[in-house]
């Protein structure tokens, strides 16, 4: 502005006023120059540059060429400061307008103060705007940040479900083989030396379980190799289409080869689940056999049920009891207090409290994170029960049957 000043007055010199001489560019400095800092003494610069006008004028030099500075440092402090300091700024810059105005004795008062009060209040309007974009940029800079920080909440509590879930996946894979293997061996042990060709069987069944549970735990290891953005913890790898119920043949054969009857029962038309709840389904079908091997023994007899229908599956693992001396319905110890152990499970069980294990409970917490509904506790006979129900929505384009619930009994 100051350059473009100077050339102007040097090359705009009218008839009836004083030349542009080194006292006018002195006084034209003294206007233009502070308007470097006005972003940080805003005040002062715009006292600067209305008193370097007023005096400029009062000299008597030609009056239209340093009338928009006292402008912008107005524009600048409506840009950054509240309504009433900007309308106590207004008072200067007027005051200092009007002078230079009428000094031209070209326009009348009443022509000098319109034309003043048109630029102050374009000046204002664009300010205010300005402020209110910067006030705007703000608060978008701090929801950002906000939204940031709760992006990383949520991927760390990603992370950490992941890691939740993989222990339980651990808990399963452990559980069940290591019981197997238990087993198998104590059979092979047993009969070693007057059934060679039934210690050899059990030893294969060993040799079979173990290899699976490596497999298995290798798979659910690759979860945990953290990359450095942290990626992998919630990825993990691919999923196995032959991982879920598709699998409960192989379980079954490995159950009735470990000692057990298992019955499976399915009723209505089978068709595919999502991949998590037919894995969540598998695994608790896992569990309660594992636990009936346990606790109810060898010569326990299990049936397994798989009831399709519209919307759902319902499936239900019960057992006779096996030996009297630890039947699956008396496996956990029952819990002096009523609240201790599993008596604090939620009310969704729907049964009394027996027991201080974390099974049923990891059963809970898997029906009730795909959305399903749990119950498990002792038969009034003999033996114990668990049943559940997940989910299962009919697909017309992937099941390939009629959107009805099939009354077939197979």
């Amino acid at each position: 502005m100051l350059g473009v000043t100077l050339g102007f007055a040097e090359q705009y010199t009218p008839s009836g006023w004083p030349p542009f001489d080194t006292r006018a560019v002195v006084l034209t400095c003294v206007i233009h120059l502070p308007l470097a800092v006005r972003r940080v003494t805003p005040w002062p610069v715009l006292w600067c540059t209305c008193a370097g006008l007023a005096v400029y004028t009062a000299l008597g030099y030609q009056p239209s060429v340093n009338v928009w500075s006292p402008m912008l440092a107005f524009f600048t402090i409506a840009a950054a400061r509240p309504t009433r300091e900007t309308a106590l700024a207004a008072l200067p810059v007027m005051g200092a307008w009007l002078h230079n105005t009428m000094a031209s004795h070209a326009v009348s008062a009443a022509v000098a103060l319109g034309q003043t009060l048109v630029v102050l209040l374009l000046a204002w309007g664009f300010g205010r705007n300005l402020r209110r974009l910067e006030q705007q940029n703000a608060e978008l800079d701090h929801l950002t940040a906000r939204l940031r920080a709760e992006e990383g909440a949520r991927a760390r509590h990603a992370v950490t479900e992941e890691r939740v879930r993989i222990a339980r996946e651990l808990h399963d894979v452990v559980a069940h083989h290591l019981s197997v293997v238990s087993v198998q061996s104590g059979l092979a042990r047993y009969v070693f030396d007057t059934d060679a060709a039934k210690a050899r069987e059990a030893l294969h069944t060993i040799e079979g379980t173990t290899r699976e549970a490596l497999e298995e735990m290798r798979g659910l290891l690759h979860v945990l190799r953290v990359t450095t953005d942290g990626t992998d913890a919630v990825s993990g790898p691919p999923p196995d289409p032959d991982t879920g119920l598709a699998r409960l043949g192989e379980l079954s054969a490995r159950m009735v080869a470990a000692g057990l009857t298992v019955d499976t029962h399915v009723t209505g038309v089978p068709r595919q689940l999502a991949p998590g709840a037919d894995l969540c389904a598998y695994r608790i079908v896992q569990e309660a056999l594992t636990n009936t091997l346990k606790h109810a023994g060898p010569a326990a007899r299990v049936r397994v049920s798989l009831v399709y229908g519209t919307g759902t599956l319902t499936v239900t693992v019960t057992d006779d009891g096996g030996r009297r001396e630890g039947g699956i319905g008396e496996r956990e110890a029952p819990a002096t207090d009523p609240g201790v152990g599993i008596g604090q499970r939620p009310p969704a069980f729907g049964q009394s409290s027996t027991g201080t294990g974390h099974g049923l409970i990891g059963m809970y917490e898997r029906v009730r994170l795909y959305g399903g509904s749990f119950r498990a506790g002792p038969r009034p006979a003999a033996g114990f029960e668990v049943a559940f129900t997940l989910p299962a929505p009919y697909r017309a384009g992937r099941d390939g049957h009629p959107a009805a619930e099939p009354p077939a009994d197979r």
